[in-house]
């Protein structure tokens, strides 16, 4: 069973010969190659590459009226991102040269079997569709505004990093490539492979699968589906995940929990663009769009051999690492408001208001569940407050008492001595001032959280103030 190709625009055949016109448009057809344009007239063609575009060029050398030489140099001329192939009759080293030096792609010998051109076009289409893309992504980089803002509405923030990944995603989500969302757990990867179904315009639905745990039999009968009688207990056909998210975008999250056979499956339907259901004797094309996302360090993995090089390298054709919570400190206000709305919605009460030091507590914690960790807090000190303003405390229940001091101490300690470096050690007195100093400009003057980044009481923290200011 051939698998049907559709590229954007037709696949332009050219040959003054009608036999092999003919049996160039079979054997393209056989191969899965249906959008084509023929014409055995290079008038015919000149005129029609002057009129549209196309995804590719098959080309004849000799032939009356216009040389294949000569209406390439048109082609290059009118358009010079389409590739070109040759094709001819004539095994002459000095033509081929000349035909690739004037921007050929490639040059074919007659009589050429049908793998061997249909090869070449795969090639010339891959080539041609990473061009496009890395044009999108060149301009996306240029900082020019978002094209549709509108995708990005359900992620909240004003980050710039963030406003960066927003126009790659922008750029790179019309392709059909593998793209790899990674980031902590919480930071919102099933948001962003949402936003990026939802920009590449596909027809079909978006699904989304969580492959952790899953066995190699369970993982193959959730995507790959299987027929009737595959197994003991199938008494009926059930389509897989593969074939439901067949003109849409398959979600796959988790995926460095993936077995190393289960990688081997999915690397597969990924290079052939087809698959077997379970029990199935003819193969299923696989159209979707693969968006796959992981909390783990795929790095590490590759290194211990849990994760094979050449299944990342397929499934990381594009990519996004979002950013935790930790470093978008001017995200905290706004995710704030945004969640204190929906808490206010779920449990039917008034939006409250809260004191200013909420921010500056927040902003000391590490938020290791980042927003969805933020969203909880929230969520749960709305759901139990009764006045119009929210208190300090239902927060610190979550943050505990010396949450920011042990954060603070960690992050010191996994770090280089700051005093390393320097020449002339600081007088002890010298150091703590300039400590307290610096913990009082992250919690906003508010000595209460102060005293919270150093690991002392408020009392401790007023009694230093009050000697340091004798």
């Amino acid at each position: 069973m051939k698998l049907r190709l559709f590229p954007e625009r037709p696949i332009l055949v050219v040959d003054d010969d009608p036999r092999i016109l003919n049996t160039l448009e079979l054997a393209l057809f056989s191969e899965g190659f249906t959008h084509l344009a023929l014409t055995g007239s290079p008038l015919q063609a000149a005129d029609l590459i002057g009129r549209q575009g196309f995804d590719a060029v098959l080309l004849d050398i000799v032939m009356p009226e216009l040389s294949g030489r000569e209406l390439l140099k048109k082609i290059r001329e009118q358009q010079p991102d389409t590739p070109v192939i040759m094709v001819s009759g004539v095994n002459d080293l000095e033509t081929a040269v000349d035909c690739m030096r004037c921007g050929a792609f490639d040059y074919i010998l007659k009589p050429a079997g049908k793998d061997q051109v249909a090869a070449a076009l795969r090639r010339a289409l891959e080539i041609g569709r990473l061009k496009k893309e890395n044009y999108r992504l060149a301009e996306s980089l240029l900082g020019t505004p978002l094209k549709h803002p509108e995708a990005f509405a359900a992620i909240v923030t004003a980050d710039d990093t963030m406003r960066n990944l927003f126009r790659y995603c922008e750029a790179v989500a019309p392709g059909s490539e593998p793209f790899l969302i990674t980031g902590e757990t919480g930071v919102g990867k099933e948001l962003f492979a949402r936003l990026i179904h939802i920009l590449s315009g596909r027809g079909g639905e978006f699904f989304a699968v969580n492959v952790a745990g899953l066995d190699e039999q369970a993982f193959t009968d959730t995507l790959f589906g299987h027929c009737k009688g595959a197994f003991t207990g199938a008494d009926h056909s059930r389509a897989g995940f593969f074939e439901k998210a067949a003109a849409g975008t398959l979600f796959l999250d988790e995926i460095g929990d993936l077995s190393p056979s289960c990688q081997i499956k999915l690397l597969r339907v990924l290079e052939e663009k087809r698959y077997y259901p379970l029990g199935a004797d003819a193969p299923k094309p696989f159209a979707a769009r693969l968006v796959a996302a992981t909390h783990q360090n795929l790095e590490t993995l590759r290194e211990s051999g849990r994760f094979r090089a050449d299944f990342y390298y397929r499934i990381a054709t594009h990519g996004v690492r979002i950013p935790p919570l930790r470093r978008r400190p001017k995200d905290i206000p706004l995710l704030l408001d945004h969640f204190l709305r929906q808490a206010a919605r779920e449990f039917g009460k008034k939006v409250p208001t809260y004191p200013p030091e909420l921010i500056a507590l927040l902003k000391t914690h590490d938020f290791p569940g980042n927003v969805r960790e933020l969203r909880a807090m929230v969520f749960d000190a709305v759901g139990s407050h009764q006045g119009r303003m929210l208190g300090l405390e239902p927060f610190e229940k979550f943050l505990g008492p010396k949450s920011a001091a042990a954060a603070l101490k960690q992050t010191a300690t996994a770090a280089a001595n700051p005093f390393a470096a320097l020449e002339r050690l600081p007088a002890l007195k010298e150091a703590a001032r300039d400590l307290i100093e610096e913990a009082l400009r992250r919690s906003g003057g508010n000595q209460r959280l102060a005293a919270r980044l150093l690991g002392i009481t408020p009392q401790a923290l007023s009694g230093r103030l009050k000697r340091d200011a004798e």
